[in-house]
């Protein structure tokens, strides 16, 4: 589906890891064999990010063929932090997507209701996508460094444009936290999201986290409020985005 405020990047990459958060914790991770909704969202975010909007990753499209590569890892023990364990991490190697997403307002933020201008932030977002983004941009995690430049959705050749489907059993999409909430069970809550994706010609479309088969309560946590008051706001009328 085609929004008015859509974006469309590609995303490159040396390496990638896109893993379950659970696999993070210690020992040896695995990556999936494709990129996260949490991850795309995550690099999105990384380019243009506003507490006014909510990024929707709408699509990827898998360009490169899908290898692994296992290195030999000394990550710091996880139960003793003077101290190095010896792990094997498998990586995406050689990784190139091409990624459609739009924005929508964060409902959940009405003391930022003045900053819903939509050109604006169009306008701002593509801009910061033509020169590779405000942050830095990783591909799962920090030592897989990213790098953004535009592109036309489709454009050039993938390497599973002639493959009909491809099915990846049960996935990791993401996590919503307090401030994205979209119903009264997730406010005030981290809940994960899972799904089962399918590549369908090299593109896998990604349903709203809402829209997802499965969903697992992480824990509660409180939404940051913008204000005044608590000296994290000056007031949009000082940026002259309010009369």
């Amino acid at each position: 589906m085609q929004y008015s405020n859509t974006l469309e990047f590609e995303v490159t990459g040396e390496y990638g890891l896109f893993s379950d958060p659970v696999m993070r914790v210690g020992g040896e991770k695995c990556s999936y064999q494709i990129p996260t909704y949490e991850a795309l969202k995550g690099i999105i975010s990384s380019v243009y990010w506003k507490p006014t909007i909510v990024w929707y990753v709408d699509r990827v499209r898998v360009m490169n063929q899908i290898r692994t590569e296992v290195k030999g890892i000394r990550p710091i023990r996880y139960n003793d932090a003077s101290a190095n364990d010896l792990a094997y991490y498998t990586y995406l190697k050689d990784c190139r997507y091409q990624v459609q997403v739009h924005f929508e307002w964060n409902l959940n933020r009405p003391e930022l209701e003045g900053d819903r201008n939509e050109h604006k932030h169009y306008q701002m977002a593509k801009r910061m996508i033509e020169k590779g983004g405000r942050r830095d941009v990783f591909l799962g995690t920090r030592e897989c460094q990213g790098y953004v430049e535009p592109c036309v959705m489709g454009s050039g050749k993938g390497a599973y444009d002639a493959l009909e489907q491809l099915s990846f059993g049960l996935m990791y999409h993401g996590i919503t936290y307090a401030d994205e909430a979209y119903s009264e069970d997730t406010k005030d809550q981290m809940t994960a999201s899972f799904w089962f994706p399918t590549m369908k010609n090299g593109y896998i479309v990604f349903p709203r986290p809402e829209d997802c088969p499965m969903h697992k309560e992480v824990g509660e946590i409180k939404a940051k409020r913008f204000s005044e008051a608590d000296g994290n706001f000056i007031g949009l009328k000082e940026f002259g985005e309010v009369n």
